[in-house]
């Protein structure tokens, strides 16, 4: 790779372990508001994940109050992401797994991967 390729690279974020679609995650992202930061968790699902190069991403998926499916887009060597934590595996077969968005309750959920 030429030198003028790795200067623009962005370096990973060891702070995220190997991420798979269809896991559910924790991701505790810094948030600045005003002059005070903190700290906010986003748990939910992983239904797409994109590894190219420093535009590389994951998009989470939750069910916030009353229904509503709530979608970010985190990257993933952002240095704003505090830390990922994933909370268990699930067995899917896509790698996009955006028909969860038509499914509610009981339908959206993913068969959890059994560890032989």
């Amino acid at each position: 790779m030429p030198d003028f390729l790795k200067a623009v690279e962005a370096t990973p974020n060891s702070r995220i372990p190997q991420l798979q679609p269809g896991d559910s995650v924790s991701v505790h992202v810094r948030i600045k508001e005003g002059d005070k930061e903190r700290v906010q968790e986003f748990k939910g699902t992983i239904i797409r994940l994109r590894n190219t190069g420093n535009n590389a991403n994951f998009t989470v998926r939750r069910t916030a109050s009353h229904g509503i499916g709530v979608e970010r887009t985190f990257l993933l060597r952002s240095p704003r992401i505090e830390k990922v934590e994933v909370v268990r595996h699930a067995s899917v077969r896509r790698a996009q797994l955006y028909y969860l968005r038509g499914l509610t309750g009981k339908k959206a959920r993913l068969r959890e991967k059994r560890e032989a």
